[in-house]
């Protein structure tokens, strides 16, 4: 949905979401095969629930790596505390893949897109920034002492109309003996009203009455099933491929972060309010099949981003110097929006 709209909804998940954990361990074995061998060919994903916690997928990479030693300090570190017990099915990257990748080409087909907005200035949607704040101050408040009875799981969701917030949702994971009365006045008081400031909206606070069983115990996770919670909370397409766990040679990751990079170029230098750039490849061809950049009012700019922008994988690569481990960052609250990422720089268009 990208353009205008009167009513729309997004949601954000707490790094001790299932699926993020997932997301986390993929992310945290790239950054160690990178950290000593910046050129690894990395493809890692994690499926995990109920005390299992499988690892698998293609890495290539002359670093040495401890998948198993990575994935639980991981799961520590977010707040778990429980045992896992850890399967891991790690080989070489397919030599049919790598003699494409190694030419300089995709290292898969698809299409990626990048967003940006005006309207906040993270150069997102304010629905999305606000429901990754949400959630993030679900964490803080756990991490930092100040709420004892939080646990690690949680999900965030704001709903605004009209660009006003019409409803907040926030369910949280919480240890068994704290009555509901009282998460809902805290949350209220020490996240909701620290965030969002209209006093006329709805607030939800954990509808079901209950949660006290979350992460790997309550559900399964899967490395890149929240791609719309990475990305721009569906208010602009995803081309399906996800993030985690992929080095830069996959233009899933790599072309969805330089889409990102022209389209808030072109917002912060003023020629739109808003951008949409979509980019497609062909396994193992360097040049993309197509780019364009569509404005706000649906004109194009893809003239002027090729003439500006190269989006050969290579060219992307060295451009935002992705071969470095930065990726652990990313897994939670979005990849757009923070401080210090290469793809979130601004240059000057003039």
């Amino acid at each position: 949905m990208f353009g205008k709209t009167k009513i729309y909804t997004v949601e954000s998940v707490t790094s001790g979401h299932p699926d993020k954990v997932c997301d986390q361990i993929s992310d945290a074995i790239l950054d160690e095969c990178l950290r000593g061998d910046p050129k690894s060919r990395v493809a890692v994903e994690n499926f995990g629930g109920h005390g299992v916690l499988n690892i698998g997928g293609e890495i290539t990479t002359g670093s040495k790596v401890d998948f198993k030693d990575i994935a639980r300090k991981v799961y520590k570190d977010i707040g778990y505390e429980e045992d896992l017990e850890i399967i891991s099915n790690i080989v070489c990257q397919s030599p049919d893949i790598a003699q494409g990748v190694d030419t300089g080409g995709a290292g898969d087909q698809g299409i990626m897109y990048g967003y940006a907005t005006d309207e906040t200035e993270e150069y997102l949607p304010k629905g999305l920034v606000l429901a990754h704040k949400l959630a993030e101050g679900l964490e803080t408040l756990r991490k930092n002492g100040d709420v004892l009875w939080l646990r690690p799981d949680g999900k965030s969701q704001v709903t605004l109309e009209d660009d006003k917030i019409r409803s907040v949702l926030v369910s949280t994971q919480h240890k068994e003996s704290v009555l509901q009365e009282e998460i809902r006045e805290v949350l209220i008081q020490k996240l909701i009203k620290d965030i969002i400031k209209d006093e006329d909206i709805e607030i939800y606070i954990n509808p079901t009455g209950k949660f006290v069983q979350g992460g790997f115990e309550a559900d399964t996770g899967l490395t890149g099933r929240k791609i719309m919670v990475d990305t721009y909370g569906g208010l602009a397409p995803h081309g399906g491929g996800c993030f985690s766990g992929k080095d830069s040679s996959k233009v899933d990751r790599s072309a969805a972060y330089m889409a990102r990079y022209v389209a808030k170029n072109i917002v912060a230098n003023k020629l739109a309010k808003k951008c949409m750039v979509s980019v497609a490849y062909a396994i193992g061809k360097a040049e993309p099949l197509m780019v364009e950049a569509l404005d706000e009012n649906g004109k194009s700019f893809a003239n002027y981003v090729n003439d500006r922008f190269d989006f050969r994988p290579r060219a992307i690569i060295e451009k935002l110097d992705l071969q470095k481990p930065i990726y652990g960052q990313t897994a939670c609250y979005g990849h757009f929006g923070k401080k210090g990422l290469p793809w979130e720089t601004i240059e000057d268009l003039s």
